[in-house]
């Protein structure tokens, strides 16, 4: 039985902890995981320019705000994601900014998907480790809600329907970073307002 609180004690990077790690694999020519290619050292490249872009552009809307004003009881954020994740430079920014506005009510921490793989091998997405994955955990560290994730609803059909139609990786890249562009973050942001309206 996974334990959590210790993987979040533990484990668990701050944000900023996360993107100071990220930088600074990068600078040594490497990336979060175990695969240091070129391809994906280029797109954590990308990903940290896309974190920055979110981290500075992110308004959060009336709902999410709402929401965070209605929650009483603290909560935890677990989040399994890799600095090469292109989904989760879109979306762990926003999770953080929601953190931000309200550190009394929540915390959060990032982990490693490839370094933690039996976490990862208990929130699986049609049988694959597709990240990020948001874990949300009460007072005593212990996970009350099913799994967020791997990204939001509408996208995750739009990606199946480009799988199918197209072969090409890169391809599919622009077309669902071309989707996140255009979002601005608000599907993401309208699912995670969803989410908070289960919390007390």
């Amino acid at each position: 039985m996974l334990n959590y609180g210790n993987i979040f004690d533990n484990e668990g990077l701050t944000y900023v902890q996360f993107r100071e790690l990220v930088g600074e694999l990068l600078a040594a020519g490497k990336t979060t995981g175990l695969d240091n290619s070129e391809d994906m050292l280029h797109y954590t490249k990308l990903n940290v320019q896309r974190m920055k872009r979110i981290e500075k552009t992110t308004v959060l809307s009336d709902e999410v705000l709402a929401e965070i004003e209605r929650i009483e009881q603290p909560y935890h954020f677990l989040v399994i994601t890799e600095g090469w994740c292109g989904d989760g430079a879109q979306i762990v920014p926003v999770i953080n900014e929601i953190v931000s506005k309200a550190p009394e009510k929540f915390s959060l921490r990032l982990v490693l998907r490839d370094q933690n793989i039996p976490l990862i091998d208990a929130h699986l997405t049609n049988g694959g480790r597709a990240i990020p994955v948001l874990l949300v955990l009460n007072e005593d560290k212990e996970l009350i809600l099913p799994k967020w994730g791997p990204r939001p609803a509408v996208l995750q059909v739009l990606l199946a329907g480009w799988k199918a139609t197209y072969t090409d990786f890169v391809q599919i890249e622009e077309l669902l970073h071309g989707w996140y562009a255009k979002d601005k973050t608000q599907e993401t942001q309208r699912e995670l307002a969803e989410l908070l309206r289960q919390l007390i």
